[in-house]
């Protein structure tokens, strides 16, 4: 006698739906690491980046991703980086994070439709940014 056929395995990446992905971008390691760290807790995928360049080179930006971009950076600033960024058609949403912005950097961020989170990253604001998308990405695909 044969042994009945079995079904395949379904794999974790199967069975679970997609984490959503998170591409921060800072040059401090520290804040690298601990946005990791808390964002992965929460259940996302983090993929981190200390200069813009860096991330400019990654050519798979999903729209289903959420950018966080530190406004210093060593070789540019987040704004600039994110103009970059659409002009070669990447719209995925994004949160710039810096101390002390000026009302200039609000005028230029609410012109490309992206909220300031200011550091220190002390309370959920950060978090809250990320969902907010998070739901309104899940609203347009039901």
């Amino acid at each position: 006698m044969c042994p009945a056929p079995t079904k395949p395995s379904r794999t974790n990446s199967e069975s679970q739906p997609s984490r959503r992905i998170v591409f921060v971008v800072d040059d401090d390691s520290a804040v690298l690491t601990s946005l990791k760290f808390s964002l992965e807790l929460e259940g996302f995928e983090v993929r981190t980046f200390s200069d813009a360049q860096s991330l400019l080179r990654k050519p798979d930006i999903s729209r289903q991703a959420f950018l966080v971009i530190d406004y210093r950076l060593p070789d540019t600033n987040g704004l600039d980086l994110l103009q970059r960024l659409r002009a070669k058609g990447v719209s995925t949403p994004a949160v710039i994070i810096t101390t002390n912005p000026s009302q200039d950097m609000y005028r230029r961020a609410a012109a490309l439709n992206v909220p300031i989170v200011e550091k220190p990253l002390l309370d959920n604001s950060l978090l809250a940014t990320i969902r907010k998308h998070q739901l309104s990405v899940n609203k347009q695909k039901a």
